[in-house]
């Protein structure tokens, strides 16, 4: 892999090892070449007080170990976990491979990309969720 490619809008902000780093006015392209560069999307971010359900709590610890405010070996083994307990709810072909996708991307400490992986599990937790009786 030749580094992560990030495309900003205009005044869109990241986290990288800790620097928050706000776009211009015009659209732009980074490409992070230092391997294990710690980078969050602001706009990706969750808020602790929003981390309440399965998939949002497996969000957060992922993206505690990209701000760099958790080792990323302390992290591994919880966060394997909480993607197994993932997989025993969602159950079909698709969220599997989005789960494989995100343990993939766990394993090869790649974790912007099990992040990304995860979220894409958010819509169909949230429709989950509001299915259920109250």
């Amino acid at each position: 892999m030749s580094g992560l490619v990030l495309k900003l809008s205009p005044k869109e902000r990241v986290l990288i090892n800790g620097v928050v780093i706000e776009n211009g006015d015009r659209r732009s392209r980074l490409a992070i070449m230092t391997p294990g560069a710690n980078i969050l999307r602001l706009r990706d971010a969750i808020h602790p007080e929003d981390a309440k359900t399965p998939v949002r709590r497996a969000c957060f610890a992922m993206q505690l170990v990209l701000s760099g405010d958790k080792n990323p070996e302390d992290a591994h083994l919880p966060l394997l976990r909480q993607i197994e307990e993932l997989s025993q709810v969602f159950t079909d072909s698709d969220s599997r491979n989005v789960l494989a996708e995100a343990t993939r991307g766990l394993v090869e400490k790649q974790h912007y990309r099990a992040l990304k992986a995860l979220r894409a599990l958010l819509p169909r937790e949230d429709r989950l969720m509001a299915a259920r009786p109250s």
